[in-house]
């Protein structure tokens, strides 16, 4: 899929090793941008 690719893209360029992912995926409904801890 499309979305899936670009989401993969992107998040290998925004998150950090080590961390949690910045992008969450919602199952059913999407993505979502979750705030940092």
């Amino acid at each position: 899929n499309l979305i899936d690719v670009h989401i993969g893209r992107l998040r290998k360029k925004i998150d950090q090793p080590g961390t949690a992912q910045l992008i969450q995926t919602v199952r059913g409904s999407g993505y979502v941008i979750a705030e940092p801890v």
